[in-house]
């Protein structure tokens, strides 16, 4: 099989097609034939070790020391399996499949094993691969941010970075929990934030939100541009800011935070639970979660795509279509 593989950090130019063995499932294990997966923001870290501040020597620890240890990078992908091991009772082969590799990666090749109780979920109906491959990354994210924040129906969050790819999911999500969205972004993404759920968007060119004299009881900074420093003054009592991206300082004042004041910073890396996607893919079928796509690469163009996304202005998720 063909897979993208990288042996050193650095440059989209590391990243190299080569031709694999081909998996084969164990007992607990199914194949899945690869249809699409993306390029996340996840993939560009571990690709370049561009990191937050803070976490430089932390980044090589969890990546590899001398070069990647996992040399395979891809979190999501949507595709179909093609085989499962002897032991497998939940799955079969033609089932469609969507499945989130996470923070062990291995997403970027033809084929790849999951394990059967592992973040794998029959495919929606409703979106095609593209989009299914699109579903978790961003989803379980703000899943995982929202429910640690305990989101109420009828609170006001602020979503620093809305058009992302967590950014997008976390606006319809927030609408989705009964939440006031206030999205923040260029002034080229604001009527896509809108559509999404967003009832305010703020242009950054324009305004900055921490002058504006509003305040919320959720603040989620997905670009690493709010830190609590800045963002104190927009909470309210009570309020809690949701580090997505954040450097390691911002980290160190979670407990100072809760400790000194009503606030609370809730930071950290999200969860992976198979039970996130099942209800994404439960919101997906009923149209209420859409993962938006700025473009779709060929396998063979993944270096391209890795170019648009270093550029950091990209529009909810970039695909790579395999098959």
């Amino acid at each position: 099989m063909k897979a993208i593989v990288y042996t050193q950090y650095g440059p989209p130019d590391v990243l190299k097609v080569k031709e694999l063995e081909k998996p084969v499932p164990g007992d607990l294990e199914i194949l899945v034939k690869v249809h699409a997966t993306t390029v996340t923001s996840g993939d560009w870290r571990a690709r370049s070790l561009d990191l937050p501040p803070g976490f430089g020597p932390l980044g090589r620890v969890m990546f590899g020391i001398r070069g990647p240890r996992q040399p395979i990078l891809g979190t999501e992908l949507a595709g179909e399996v093609e085989a499962v091991g002897e032991k497998v009772a939940k799955f079969n082969p033609g089932d469609k499949v969507f499945a989130y590799s996470g923070a062990s990666m291995g997403s970027y090749a033809q084929y790849k094993c999951i394990a059967e109780d592992g973040a794998v979920e029959h495919k929606p109906q409703n979106p095609s691969y593209e989009e299914a491959a699109a579903l978790s990354f961003g989803g379980t994210t703000a899943l995982h941010f929202f429910r640690k924040a305990e989101l109420k129906s009828g609170e006001t969050v602020l979503i620093n970075g809305a058009s992302g790819g967590v950014g997008t999911a976390a606006v319809q999500l927030a609408k989705h929990f009964g939440a006031e969205v206030t999205g923040v972004c260029s002034s080229a993404n604001t009527e896509l934030v809108k559509s999404l759920g967003a009832k305010h968007v703020i242009d950054y060119n324009k305004e900055d939100f921490i002058q504006n004299d509003k305040t919320y009881d959720v603040i989620m900074d997905t670009a690493g541009t709010a830190p609590y420093s800045k963002s104190k003054t927009s909470l309210k009592e009570g309020g809690r800011l949701l580090l997505v991206l954040g450097g390691f300082g911002d980290m160190l004042r979670v407990p100072w935070v809760s400790m000194t004041s009503g606030r609370k910073i809730i930071a950290g890396p999200a969860e992976e639970r198979p039970e996130d996607l099942h209800y994404l893919a439960e919101l997906a079928e009923a149209g209420e979660f859409k993962p938006v796509i700025d473009r779709s690469y060929p396998f063979e163009k993944m270096v391209e795509a890795h170019r648009y996304v270093d550029n950091g202005h990209k529009k909810g998720n970039v695909v790579i279509t395999v098959a």
